[in-house]
């Protein structure tokens, strides 16, 4: 999972050079070609502190079980990760219907996301009607453009405000203006084609987009990228997430036959899967995440508490054959104009993780990896088609995760550098995350006691790896695409048994020829495979398919 990129960008090589470079503590610069920004930040209110020695997973060698922690100034000492205090993601926007209210849930908060036209933006609301607490989810959007719940027919406006009540009498006292009427409302925005919410509905932040936005990601509006996007749930915690996209090194052994093994120094193959050292370095490490390079490029970012990021630059082919004709001598002329030539020629990919913490013990994903080359794919090949094989890789080691947080959990979060042994710079981005997590919010999330943090127990691997509902019922082209193949799947027997009956009625029995008549059968036989075929191929793809790393 931690390489998803390589399945679709197989000739990123990671020796070629990419540089993010941080010119302020929130601002994030993509550099090899123009300094074009990619992920930006407005500063919060949070004190800010200078690194003073660098957190480098050399250490990670030496001290596998207690790593020195990097130090600050005094200032960051008392600093504490406000995890209520965030923007978070809730949903690609084309992923969300504007004809129906939608359930989200998002740090423990239950929320409806819903269309309100007479302001022409999303909202987000508590779901939970004030009246009797049913879930608003479950209503509809009235002819008058109100959230309508659907157990008394209260109904709402944008801000959460009451509008009707059709159980009060229309000569009473007004009810319906009463503060308890109403419904929480969230601070909401819309950027970078994901909606994103403030999970705090205090009055105090009713304009908190004005001192705080979400991270901003360039690429995902830069039309000469392509920006698609894809969802997935899972059963697993957000910890347990967003370390395992950091980790590149699993990517040969958990996804093996899925993923091409990724490019490294080290050309000896010692095994069948070809995993190799990776050397992997923290550049920045503070309260609002960190830098790291790999192999001495400058390529991944991790903005907190939910943006995990890496670019790739790759020069066109033609710009390779061009430098290895011209040899040495491609060196001797204008450097500055060889340099801009190359920059304008130079393909960039770009990965993009979104990881959301739902609840103790499940997460949400929201990716995508624009890039500027071979944007026509896009064009052609359904967005759908693409989810097929991510999915795919998603879950061949969604079961290794969920059995590893119950591990984990057992053992403490805060104990997680005692209980795993990380020797190697392979790791390193995953332990500076873990020690991130400790520094800043004691090792685990703050849920602020709305909810338990006990994990939810293991269901049966066809239940805990089911697509349907973890992707599926969440993604616009794959819902309409697993609609369309399932009535396919029910009319071709249809077809099937109807060409074969017209066979059997044919009057008098030489009223059809020979060869027409084996050229029908043939074709029934046919439609009817093809059903059976569906049925298979819908199961896999769109329900459950099991993933045995044993028999590779």
């Amino acid at each position: 999972m931690g390489a998803l990129k390589v399945s679709f960008f197989p000739s990123l090589n990671s020796s070629v050079h990419s540089k993010l470079c941080r010119t302020h503590i929130q601002h994030l610069h993509y550099c090899p070609i123009s300094s074009t920004q990619l992920v930006q930040s407005i500063p919060s209110n949070l004190s800010r502190s200078k690194l003073f020695n660098t957190f480098s997973s050399a250490s990670v060698a030496t001290e596998p079980d207690g790593l020195t922690e990097p130090v600050l100034e005094d200032e960051s000492q008392g600093d504490k990760f406000d995890w209520f205090a965030q923007w978070y993601p809730l949903m690609p926007v084309c992923d969300l219907d504007k004809r129906v209210p939608h359930a989200k849930r998002v740090m423990g908060l239950d929320v409806v996301v819903w269309w309100d036209r007479n302001d022409n933006s999303w909202k987000v609301l508590n779901d939970a009607c004030p009246h009797r607490l049913a879930p608003l989810s479950e209503g509809r959007i009235d002819q008058w453009g109100r959230l309508q719940c659907v157990y008394h027919g209260w109904c709402f406006g944008g801000s959460g405000d009451c509008k009707f009540i059709p159980q009060a009498p229309p000569d009473g006292p007004p009810v319906h203006t009463f503060k308890k009427a109403c419904v929480e409302s969230y601070p909401s925005t819309v950027q970078n084609g994901i909606l994103w919410f403030w999970p705090n509905s205090g009055t105090q932040y009713k304009d908190i987009l004005s001192t705080k936005s979400p991270p901003y990601i360039a690429v995902l509006d830069d039309p000469s990228y392509t920006k698609s996007m894809a969802n997935r749930d899972f059963p697993f915690g957000y910890e347990i997430l967003i370390e395992n996209l950091m980790d590149p090194a699993h990517v040969p052994y958990a996804h093996y036959k899925l993923l091409p093994s990724l490019p490294s120094k080290n050309s000896v193959k010692h095994d069948r899967e070809g995993g190799s050292p990776l050397d992997i370095d923290i550049h920045r490490w503070d309260i609002t995440g960190y830098s790291a390079t790999r192999d001495g490029n400058a390529n991944t970012e991790f903005i907190a508490p939910c943006v995990f990021c890496s670019v790739s630059t790759l020069p066109n082919a033609k710009d390779s054959l061009a430098e290895k004709g011209n040899g040495s001598a491609s060196s001797e002329g204008n450097e500055e104009g060889q340099q801009s030539s190359s920059q304008m020629s130079q393909r960039q990919a770009v990965l993009i993780f979104i990881c959301v913490p739902v609840g103790p013990g499940k997460s949400r994903l929201i990716y995508s990896f624009p890039r500027n080359f071979a944007v026509w794919l896009d064009r052609i090949i359904p967005r759908w088609v693409y989810h097929l094989q991510q999915n795919l890789v998603l879950d061949s080691d969604l079961y290794l995760l969920h059995l590893q947080e119950h591990k984990i959990l057992d053992v403490g979060p805060s104990n997680w550098q005692k209980a795993c042994f990380v020797p190697t710079k392979s790791d390193a981005q995953v332990v500076a995350f873990r020690r991130w997590l400790k520094k800043y919010s004691g090792g685990q999330i703050h849920w602020e006691g709305k909810l338990s943090e006990a994990l939810p127990p293991t269901p049966p691997k066809e239940e805990l790896m089911d697509r349907y509902w973890s992707h599926v019922v969440n993604c616009s082209s794959c819902s309409v695409a697993y609609k369309v193949l399932n009535t396919l799947e029910a009319i071709l027997p249809v077809i099937s048994i109807g060409v074969l009956g017209i066979v059997a009625a044919a009057k008098p029995p030489g009223a059809i020829p020979a060869a027409a008549k084996t050229t029908l059968v043939l074709v029934a036989v046919l439609f009817f495979a093809a059903s059976r075929w569906l049925t298979h191929f819908i199961y896999k793809n769109f329900h459950f398919h099991d993933y045995s790393h044993a028999l590779l």
